[in-house]
């Protein structure tokens, strides 16, 4: 989609989201092309490989490259997964880290000294997972202790609340309304695969579903209307296309501003 994208003039688009680990090679024409759509569009940085739960030793280096990159491309809003990804070496998929509070605390510490290192808050994604290996507390409470003891932000995943919460058998709405309001950075929504009545892959494979939208209008009501990127990872289809998705975006935002506003007027 690059040629596409710098060719086009999409209005329609406020920003993008990239994983640093895609770029962070690449020089030359690639390089310079990218430069040119980050000073057009405002971005954001989704990590794939910080791997901030692991037990291996904390990739210092990597971590000062994604610095150097970060201010490169003027991007100030960088985001990882809350799982791992290596353990003695890549695994190649999202681990689910133990609900435990031992596991709190490895996480915090972990993320204290990135953002320390970055001289910018670290943003943490709600993930989808599939088992609980030791488990402790809730995803909730984990969720929320990581994010109070690390003094970091949250990246809310709808899609994977409602993945989740199919899943695992608990109220999306619920588990939404509990996450803390001024952790909020941004959101992520996406579709999701429905292998079985009680399991869901979030593979950003498909449109959404109408339970995610009513989930996202949701979390617009209980946290505001954030910056919120539609992912779509494959099968993905023309540019045009998807701007419909943002309309209805654009369309569940400007319906919950309309309906804040007229509370604050009735009060």
């Amino acid at each position: 989609m690059l040629s596409e994208v710098l060719a086009a003039d999409n209005q329609a688009i406020d920003f993008f989201e990239v994983a640093p680990e895609n770029w962070l090679p690449y020089g030359g024409k690639l390089a310079s092309q990218f430069k040119a759509l980050t000073e057009r569009y405002a971005f954001a940085c989704h990590g794939l490989s910080l791997s901030i739960g692991s037990p291996d030793p904390l990739d210092i280096d990597f971590v000062k490259q994604l610095k150097a990159f970060f201010k490169t491309h003027n991007i100030a809003l960088y985001s990882e997964h809350l799982s791992y990804c290596s353990a003695g070496g890549h695994l190649y998929d999202l681990m689910p880290i133990p609900f435990t509070e031992e596991a709190v605390k490895h996480v915090a510490a972990r993320v204290r000294t990135v953002q320390d290192i970055l001289e910018q808050p670290l943003v943490l994604e709600n993930v989808s997972y599939y088992a609980a290996p030791g488990q402790q507390m809730t995803e909730l409470e984990f969720i929320c202790e990581v994010l109070k003891q690390a003094d970091c932000q949250l990246l809310l995943d709808v899609n994977n609340i409602y993945v989740n919460s199919v899943n695992h058998g608990y109220d999306a709405e619920a588990f939404l309304q509990a996450l803390p309001t001024e952790r909020v950075a941004y959101y992520h929504v996406a579709g999701h695969y429905q292998q079985a009545a009680d399991l869901l892959i979030d593979t950003h494979g498909a449109d959404i579903p109408d339970p995610v939208w009513q989930l996202l209008q949701q979390a617009y009501q209980e946290h505001g209307v954030k910056p919120t990127l539609y992912e779509r990872d494959f099968n993905i289809p023309a540019l045009s296309s998807l701007h419909h998705e943002l309309a209805t975006i654009r369309t569940l935002q400007q319906q919950a501003l309309n309906s804040s506003a007229r509370q604050k007027f009735a009060v």
